[in-house]
């Protein structure tokens, strides 16, 4: 399932794709997905940029004034920009191609005015993925672990008193009311490389940290510096995060556009797998949580492990790399 990284390098996908292009017309919907609704928003001639928080792209679509051959404005109604917000499901993603190349699985589409014309297309083979049209950022979701670190360090130190973290912190980083943008490879990678087993209470983990917050305010007033090992678990969200948005910079033409870790670019794909230390790595532990989830880990699981939920590594890789070809990209589960 696409990540916070890989949601924030869609939305810069977008911006770079869309730079100086005017599209046009309405958006198309394909006809076999049902679940989304219409997007009703038609102009001659409108601009499109994006931004993500956490796992949500945020598309606006901006009207744009026309003059004609006079140099006179059109008369007519005057359009008001349109939000979309995206989630990605298990598959989605943004492909820019010509209208002779539009992927299969493009459920919703918007034509530029170029000759020849192009089509931003939202891709989802599994049809998971969802958008919301005139919609805000989903209310229960905190702040965004790349975008807002300061904010989403906050939030969660601030939040401790809720019963949620004496849930193992495995589950824990998957709830998006607090670690926005937190996938299980991501999980999996923090994890592993702070030496915590994914199976003790997240309280146990997270309180030490509010702590020391505490600690570093109080001498900090009074001038006494605190030294601190680095990264703690929340800055290692980010900085993880950021790792991976780093992996690719430069889009990849290949047929279309594409981003990150698409078939179109085998270099981010092998690069994005070099990077992994725990996630889809035979070697480590594998054990289903509480909410039905694998994860990665090496060494102790914790004394909160469910009992009796042991993984099966071959099945796993068997079942992943079916997905992997399935959806033509790589899976993120």
């Amino acid at each position: 399932m696409p990540e916070g990284p890989e949601l924030h390098l869609a939305a810069r996908f977008v911006n770079a794709m869309c730079a100086g292009r005017v599209f046009t017309g309405k958006p198309v919907k394909s006809e076999v997905n049902w679940k989304n609704p219409e997007v009703s928003f038609e102009a001659e001639a409108y601009t499109i940029s994006a931004v993500s928080r956490g796992k949500e792209v945020q598309m606006s679509l901006n009207p744009l004034e026309e003059e004609d051959k006079g140099k006179k404005k059109k008369k007519g109604k005057v359009l008001e920009s349109l939000k979309i917000v995206f989630r990605f499901g298990m598959s989605g993603m943004f492909r820019f191609t010509p209208v002779s190349e539009i992927p299969k699985h493009a459920h919703l589409m918007f034509h530029t005015r170029d000759e020849p014309p192009m089509v931003l297309s939202f891709v989802d083979v599994r049809r998971f993925g969802r958008w919301e049209v005139g919609g805000g950022w989903q209310k229960d979701r905190g702040p965004c672990i790349i975008l807002e670190y300061q904010d989403f360090r906050s939030h969660v130190l601030s939040s401790l008193a809720d019963t949620a973290f004496n849930r193992p912190i495995c589950e824990v980083l998957l709830n998006q009311k607090y670690f926005n943008g937190v996938g299980n490879y991501l999980r999996a990678e923090v994890l592993y490389r702070l030496g915590i087993p994914p199976f003790v209470s997240a309280r146990s983990v997270l309180e030490p940290l509010a702590k020391t917050e505490e600690l570093l305010a109080q001498n900090g007033r009074k001038g006494v510096k605190v030294k601190t090992e680095q990264p703690d678990l929340l800055e290692l969200c980010n900085k993880l995060a950021l790792e991976v948005v780093s992996l690719e910079v430069t889009f990849v033409c290949s047929g279309g556009t594409t981003y990150n870790h698409s078939p179109d670019s085998e270099s981010s794909h092998n690069a994005f797998l070099r990077w992994l230390q725990c996630y889809y790595n035979p070697d480590m532990r594998t054990l289903v949580d509480h909410n039905g989830r694998t994860i990665w880990f090496k060494g102790e699981a914790g004394p909160l492990a469910p009992k009796g939920k042991t993984s099966n590594i071959q099945l796993y890789l068997m079942s992943t790399l079916i997905i992997s070809m399935a959806t033509l990209r790589l899976p993120h589960f």
